[in-house]
């Protein structure tokens, strides 16, 4: 899966000049968290969020008037809050990759660029439905996670294991635990009763930690 499977694409975009106001508004009618800032050309110059805007609203404990507030935000441009060195990846990134990049610079979205040119953006929302859907979070059957022996041939077994009880395995999620040589598993089978999958897959594991139907 890439990112341009799940970017959103012709993303919605502001300008330099625009105003903070122009630009909160854009935000809250088009219920965006972020606008990537392009200049006269057309080229990505910035990106704004909506925490940079409310971080430059006026503040209660002020002691300027409320007129002099109201004309000093609506004089603050885009240009003045927003972030320069954006952070962007090209539409054919793997989309883990580009997760991983969201992760580590803690930000909530990335412009995606197809050479000098912007195509889409690939927010947090992105990425949690994909987790819905690697979970099988919107789809009914048994939920089930397990430790199991970092050793080959383990996975081929549940697998199979599940096969032979006509079940549909739609899910299966992993996490390593190299110190302690063992993988913590969740999967989610269609078609199979609990006790029946739990008796199936009981002798190939460590431990069950958690089952229930979902």
């Amino acid at each position: 899966m890439l990112v341009r499977d799940r970017m959103s694409r012709n993303p919605i975009t502001t300008y330099p000049a625009a105003t903070v106001p122009d630009a909160m508004q854009v935000m809250r009618g088009s219920k965006v968290r972020q606008l990537p800032v392009l200049d006269g050309k057309g080229r990505l110059v910035g990106i704004v969020s909506l925490e940079d805007l409310l971080r430059v609203s006026p503040s209660p404990a002020t002691t300027l008037s409320a007129h002099e507030l109201s004309y000093l935000f609506e004089k603050l441009t885009v240009e003045q809050v927003m972030s320069k060195d954006v952070i962007t990846v090209p539409e054919d990134m793997a989309l883990e990759d580009a997760g991983r990049v969201m992760a580590d610079n803690r930000i909530s979205g990335l412009p995606v660029m197809r050479g000098e040119d912007l195509v889409g953006i690939l927010t947090e929302t992105h990425l949690f439905n994909v987790l819905l859907e690697l979970f099988g979070a919107r789809q009914h059957g048994v939920r089930i996670t397990f430790t199991y022996p970092e050793i080959k041939g383990t996975v081929a077994k549940i697998t199979r294991a599940v096969a032979d009880l006509d079940g549909a395995l739609f899910a299966f999620g992993m996490a390593d635990e190299p110190e302690k040589k063992e993988v913590t598993a969740t999967i989610k089978v269609m078609d199979v009763g609990l006790d029946e999958l739990v008796a199936a897959i009981k002798p190939l594991v460590l431990n069950i930690e958690d089952v229930r139907e979902s």
